[in-house]
C-alpha cells in the first residue's frame, strides 16, 4: 500500500500543505486559501498521490476548523501535533528561518515518524461549547486584568493612599470609584453621607468602606495636576470593570451548566481541587473522551 503523509501548517487566511512519501520525499507543497472550494481541491489532489493519506495539523480549532471538518467528512485520518512540538522539532531539520512550507514539512515528517500523536475526532457539540465558553472567559479575564491594572495606575497618580487602601477585586470599592475618586471630594461628602451613598447602592460593609475612604482622604490634602481628567477616567474604568465582572459571572454560570451536563463531568469533578471551571477546561482540552489516550500515561504526557 502506498501510504503518504500530509502536513498542514494552519493559519487564519491561508494554510500550507506539504506531502511526503514513506522515504520522506516531497510529493507536493502548496499554499491554499482557507476557503472551501480551494480546500476541497487540495484534498482531491493529495488523495490522488497515494492509496492512504495520513493528515497532520498543528491546530485543532479556530482557523483550522473548516479544513478539519472537510477532512473528517471525507473519512480521512487527521492527527494533531501541538505547535510547541513543531517548534522544538524544527531545530533538528536542515535550513534556517521559519516559513509556512518548512513548518508543514516538519509536521508531515513528524507524523510519519511518531506514534504518539492523537487523532482528531468529529466535533462533540458539548465539547465545542465548553471550548468556546472557556475561551471567551479567558478573554474576559484578560480584559479585566488590563482594566484593573490601568485603573490602579491612574488612581496611584492622583490618590496613592486610596489605591493602597482599596481592594479592587471586590465590588464595593469599584462602585465607590464610579462616584468618588479624589480626596477632596470624599472629605466634602463626609463619612456618614458616604456610607449612606454606599447603602443606597445595596453594598455590604458600607461603614467599613466609608471609614477606609475617609482615612485615605485625610492623608492627602494636595491636588495633583490633571486630577479632574484622571478622575473621570478612573470612574469610566471602574464601570468597565464592573461590567466585565458581570459578564464573567454570567459565563461562569453557563460553563457550570454545560460542564455538569457532560457525561464525563462526574469523573473529572471527583478529582481533588477540580471545580466547574477547571473541569470544563480539562474536558475542552482532551476532547471529552479519555478513551482516546489508551492509558493514564498517555493522558499525562498530553497534559
Amino acid at each position: 500500500m502506498n501510504r503518504i503523509w500530509a502536513g498542514i501548517d494552519a493559519g487564519k487566511g491561508h494554510h500550507h500543505c506539504f506531502v511526503i512519501d514513506g522515504e520522506g520525499t516531497k510529493l507536493l507543497s502548496r499554499r491554499v486559501a482557507n476557503d472551501e472550494p480551494d480546500l476541497l481541491q487540495l484534498i482531491t489532489d493529495v488523495l490522488a498521490l497515494g492509496d492512504e493519506v495520513i493528515w497532520a495539523i498543528d491546530l485543532a480549532d479556530g482557523g483550522a476548523a473548516l479544513v478539519i471538518a472537510l477532512l473528517l467528512n471525507h473519512d480521512q485520518e487527521v492527527l494533531y501535533i501541538p505547535g510547541r512540538t513543531v517548534n522544538r522539532a524544527t531545530a533538528g531539520y536542515r535550513g534556517e528561518g521559519k516559513t509556512d512550507a518548512r513548518d508543514a514539512h516538519v509536521i508531515a515528517d513528524q507524523a510519519r515518524m511518531r506514534r504518539d500523536l492523537q487523532p482528531i475526532r468529529p466535533g462533540d457539540e458539548a465539547i465545542i461549547e465548553l471550548r468556546l465558553l472557556t475561551g471567551r472567559r479567558a478573554d474576559l479575564v484578560c480584559d479585566r486584568t488590563r482594566a484593573v491594572n490601568r485603573l490602579r495606575g491612574l488612581l496611584t497618580g492622583i490618590f496613592p493612599a486610596f489605591e493602597r487602601a482599596l481592594d479592587l477585586g471586590n465590588h464595593g470599592p469599584l462602585v465607590l470609584l464610579t462616584g468618588y475618586q479624589t480626596p477632596a471630594a470624599i472629605r466634602r461628602l463626609g463619612a456618614s453621607r458616604l456610607e449612606q451613598w454606599l447603602r443606597n447602592r445595596k453594598l455590604r460593609w458600607c461603614g467599613a468602606l466609608a471609614r477606609t475612604a475617609m482615612e485615605a482622604a485625610e492623608r492627602q490634602h494636595t491636588s495633583v495636576a490633571g486630577e479632574k481628567t484622571v478622575a473621570v477616567m478612573v470612574a469610566t474604568l471602574a464601570r468597565e470593570v464592573i461590567v466585565l465582572n458581570e459578564k464573567i459571572s454570567e459565563i461562569d454560570r453557563q460553563i457550570e451548566v454545560s460542564f455538569r451536563a457532560h457525561s464525563q463531568a462526574a469523573i473529572v469533578a471527583s478529582m481533588p481541587g477540580v471545580g466547574n471551571l477547571l473541569g470544563a477546561e480539562i474536558l475542552a482540552a482532551i476532547g471529552g473522551d479519555m478513551d482516546l489516550f489508551g492509558s493514564p500515561d498517555r493522558l499525562a504526557t498530553y497534559a
